[in-house]
């Protein structure tokens, strides 16, 4: 079996092998002096076994050198979820062009240069740029996450004041990890379409790795979304993957009729945290009971209209209006924007003809504000009664204690 590698190895050993997956699996360009780099050190003495059990579990390819460790994921496909939440879609255009002009800067460049560079390169892809302070700040917004992989190096100056002043810079290019960004075939790709495509397919395993990555990198994996091959091959192995993913990557998994779940218990996988702190993430937990009244679809998912999103924002809004940030509540339109998309990235709703489905998935919260909405405050101020001691640490949702168990 492939967890096989592991047996191979003592407890401490094997403690630090899982240790450096979980890093990797966050962070999968490792380089020393960046995020997580103290463990390059495991990771390197550890690299074989590392090789072996990605390679094995998952279909990625891991390459490890003393100065980083990079582990080529697949691509997400046509999932607008995913992506880096400080780079716009113009920004992603700039990184491109960025990463392509850097191939033959040498190694330093001045920030004027590398930008003339950048535009040229735009120019020779037929991509329409402009120099206004949008087109500065996207382009600013793509060296700085370069110079945040490790790719450039702010010698003299900054990128950062790219949008706002003209101040030079001199840059520091490191081509070694650079040539370690890119993860599609772009050899083999006619198109950015056919990129997208390649970079997303199955591992050497077909069905069994693309199931994997899927529980792996995904928080939900609906029944309802695979194929008839796939949801069999998935049915017949969920108790044995689940033991697979707690032993190698430290996951643990929720197998129910209309899917499976996959959470961190320590959290350090999770991207988005849910339930939150955020205005936009209480009020969507608080929203969710409201929007599964309906009745659900034979596939588990429940169908909702923007319209009952609003109403429900607008009803939390009104009845507990200092639990929630001025700020974000002052519109509720783009509240309930927001709500929706953190809704969609958590994988608990879809888009679906001119409405949204709520995921099966959703029942496992059923949340009850522990504070008293204004209307019944109102009610009961004309009766005098003790005044309540203040709790430390009170929050609008007291102790929910959702955890893995917590199911409807």
């Amino acid at each position: 079996m492939t967890v096989d590698v592991l047996d191979r190895l003592g407890e401490i050993d094997q403690a630090d092998v899982v240790r450096c997956a979980r890093v990797l699996l966050r962070r999968p360009l490792l380089r020393a002096g960046g995020p997580d780099g103290e463990l390059l050190p495991t990771v390197h003495r550890h690299r074989a076994t590392l090789t072996e059990l990605f390679a094995g579990v998952l279909g990625y390819r891991l390459v490890v050198e003393r100065r980083f460790a990079r582990l080529y994921k697949a691509g997400p496909g046509d999932d607008p979820t995913r992506g880096e939440p400080g780079l716009t879609p113009r920004a992603y255009a700039y990184l491109a062009l960025t990463m392509a002009a850097l191939t033959t800067a040498g190694r330093q460049t001045l920030l004027s240069r590398l930008v003339t560079d950048i535009r040229a390169a735009a120019t020779q892809a037929g991509i329409e740029v402009g120099d206004d302070l949008g087109e500065l700040r996207a382009i600013a917004s793509a060296l700085r996450h370069l110079v945040a992989l490790g790719v450039l190096t702010e010698t003299e100056g900054t990128v950062t004041g790219l949008s706002e002043t003209s101040d030079e810079a001199l840059l520091t290019i490191d081509a070694t990890l650079l040539g370690q960004l890119v993860t599609g075939p772009l050899g083999s790709a006619g198109s950015a379409t056919e990129l997208v495509e390649l970079a997303a397919r199955p591992g050497p395993r077909g069905v069994e790795h693309m199931l994997r990555r899927r529980l792996v990198e995904n928080p939900v994996t609906h029944y309802a979304d695979l194929t008839g091959e796939e949801q069999a091959w998935l049915r017949r192995r969920a108790r044995a993957q689940a033991r697979l993913l707690e032993r190698c990557f430290g996951l643990a998994t929720e197998s129910r009729l209309e899917g499976i779940a996959v959470t961190d218990p320590e959290d350090y996988l999770t991207d988005v945290a849910f339930p939150g702190q955020s205005t936009v993430a209480r009020i969507a937990l608080l929203a969710l009971p409201g929007l599964l009244a309906a009745a659900p679809r034979e596939d588990g998912w429940t169908p909702t209209t923007t319209e009952r999103v609003t109403d429900a924002c607008r009803e939390l809004v009104d009845a507990y209006p200092a639990a929630w940030s001025k700020q974000v509540v002052a519109s509720v339109p783009r509240l309930v924007d927001d709500v929706l998309r953190l809704l969609v990235s958590l994988g608990l709703a879809r888009k679906y003809e001119d409405g949204w489905l709520v995921s099966p998935a959703a029942h496992r919260w059923q949340p009850e504000p522990d504070a008293t909405p204004r209307q019944q405050q109102e009610t009961e101020d004309d009766e005098p009664r003790p005044e309540p001691r203040p709790e430390p640490g009170w929050s609008l949702f007291g102790d929910m204690g959702i955890g893995e168990g917590d199911t409807p």
